[in-house]
C-alpha cells in the first residue's frame, strides 16, 4: 500500500514543482474560454508557427495542431521541437495548444477512486470539453488543418491512451510518454484487449515512450514477473505494447521505445522529439546530389510524387513549398540545366498562379537563356500580381534594349 500512496503523491506534485517558473510568453500567448461542459473557465497556451509571423492571420497558411496535456510543463519544449523540425524540413510548421490544468488528477483520470474521493475521475467530462469545445474553438479562431496530434505524459499519457481506445477519430496521432496505465487496476490495459482486435486504426499513428523505473540488474523482460507497486507503470505499458504488437490487422502505425538512460521526468523531452520524428517520417523531401546533377532526372516529377504521398498521409492536399521549388529552380540555372529549371518554375506557377514572385523567377530564367520576349511577358505578368521593384527594373531595362 505504501507504493500506491507514493505513486499518488508523485502524480499530485511532480508537475507542480516548477510550474510557476515557466512562462508561455517567449513562445506563445495565453487564451481562455468558458466551458459549459466543465462549468468553469479554462486556460491554454498557444503557439502559432514562426513562419506565420506568430499571429492568427489565416491567409498565410494553415497548420496541423498539437494538443498538449500538462501545458505548463510541456509547452516550451514541444514548441522548440516543432520549430526546429519544421525549419529542418522534418515536419510541417504546427500550431501547439498547451492545455493547463487547475487539477490535473481530476482532468486526467476516469472513474472515482476510493483513495482520492472528490478529486479523481472527471476525465470523461474533460475529454468532452476538448472534443466539443476546445477543438472547435481552435479550428474557428486559428488557421488549422484537419490533422491533429495528442500528446500526454504520465497521467496525461493515460488520457491519451483512453482517447486512443475510445475516441480514435478525434486525433490522427497519439503519443503516450510513460503513461500511468496502472491506474484503476490497469483498467485501460484490460479494455485494450477487447478493443484492439476489432478497431480499424487505418491512418492512425501511436507512439509509446517508457522510462527506466527499475532496480539495478532488472530489465524489461524480468520486470514482468515482478508484482510490486514501484514497477506497476512499466509493467502495464509493456503489457499494453504486447497487445498492440500482436494485433497486426487493425492497420495501426505503431512504434514504442524504451529509454534505459531516462527517468520519468526526463523522458518527456526525448520522447516528444522521437515521437514527432516517427509521426512525420514521411514528410522530409530527399534529393540526392546525383539527381540534381543528372540533366535527365525529373525533379518536378519527384516533387509531385513526394507531395502526393505527404497529402495522402496528412489527409488533405499539400503542394510543394513555393520557396523550396524556387530555390531548386535557381540552383538549376546556376548549373546551366535550363530545361530542369523551366519545369520547376512552371510547376511553381501552376501551384501558385497568383504569385508575382513565381513569374519573376521564370523571367530570370528567360533572361539567362536570351529569350527576351518571354522574359518581358513574364515580368509584365509578375507586376500585374505584385509591385516588385526588381521586376520593374528588369522589365524597363529590357524594353529600353528593344527600342534601340
Amino acid at each position: 500500500m505504501k507504493s500506491f500512496y507514493f505513486l499518488i503523491f508523485f502524480l499530485l506534485f511532480s508537475f507542480c514543482i516548477h510550474a510557476q517558473e515557466n512562462s508561455p510568453f517567449n513562445t506563445g500567448f495565453e487564451e481562455k474560454i468558458s466551458s459549459k461542459i466543465l462549468g468553469q473557465e479554462r486556460k491554454f497556451w498557444i503557439h502559432i508557427p514562426n513562419s506565420n509571423g506568430g499571429n492568427k492571420i489565416k491567409d498565410k497558411g494553415h497548420y496541423p495542431v498539437i494538443y498538449l496535456l500538462d501545458g505548463s510543463e510541456n509547452f516550451n519544449t514541444v514548441v522548440s521541437i516543432t520549430e526546429h523540425m519544421s525549419e529542418s524540413g522534418f515536419c510541417p510548421p504546427m500550431i501547439v495548444v498547451g492545455i493547463l490544468h487547475a487539477n490535473r488528477v481530476s482532468d486526467l483520470t476516469i472513474g472515482a477512486d476510493k483513495e482520492l474521493p472528490g478529486i479523481a475521475g472527471n476525465g470523461e467530462k474533460f475529454m468532452s470539453f476538448v472534443g466539443k469545445e476546445l477543438i472547435p474553438y481552435i479550428d474557428t479562431t486559428y488557421p488549422t488543418t484537419t490533422y491533429k496530434t495528442f500528446i500526454g505524459h504520465s497521467l496525461g499519457g493515460l488520457t491519451v491512451m483512453n482517447a486512443f481506445l475510445h475516441q480514435p477519430d478525434l486525433f490522427n496521432s497519439y503519443v503516450s510518454l510513460d503513461g500511468s496505465l496502472w491506474w484503476d487496476n490497469k483498467k485501460i490495459v484490460k479494455e485494450a484487449k477487447d478493443i484492439l482486435p476489432t478497431q480499424n486504426y487505418k491512418g492512425k499513428t501511436l507512439f509509446i515512450a517508457m522510462a527506466n523505473r527499475m532496480e539495478r540488474g532488472v530489465d524489461t523482460l524480468s520486470v514482468q514477473k515482478d508484482t510490486s507497486g514501484s514497477t506497476a507503470l512499466i509493467r502495464s505499458n509493456l503489457e499494453f505494447i504486447k497487445d498492440v504488437s500482436k494485433n497486426k490487422k487493425n492497420h495501426l502505425r505503431f512504434k514504442y521505445k524504451y529509454y534505459e538512460d531516462d527517468n520519468h521526468p526526463s523522458v518527456r523531452l526525448i520522447g516528444e522529439y522521437d515521437a514527432l520524428r516517427f509521426i512525420f517520417d514521411f514528410y522530409k523531401l530527399k534529393i540526392y546530389e546525383s539527381e540534381i546533377n543528372n540533366p535527365d532526372f525529373k525533379l518536378d516529377s519527384l516533387l509531385v510524387s513526394h507531395y502526393k504521398n505527404v497529402s495522402e498521409k496528412m489527409g488533405y492536399n499539400i503542394k510543394p513549398d513555393e520557396s523550396q521549388v524556387n530555390n531548386l529552380g535557381y540552383k538549376m540555372i546556376g548549373t546551366k540545366q535550363f530545361k530542369k529549371a523551366e519545369t520547376l518554375f512552371k510547376l511553381n506557377i501552376a501551384n501558385n498562379p497568383n504569385s508575382g514572385n513565381c513569374y519573376d523567377s521564370i523571367g530570370d530564367l528567360y533572361l539567362e537563356t536570351g529569350d527576351k520576349a518571354s522574359a518581358i511577358e513574364s515580368f509584365k505578368k509578375a507586376l500585374t500580381l505584385k509591385e516588385i521593384p526588381e521586376s520593374k527594373e528588369k522589365l524597363q531595362h529590357l524594353l529600353n534594349e528593344v527600342k534601340k
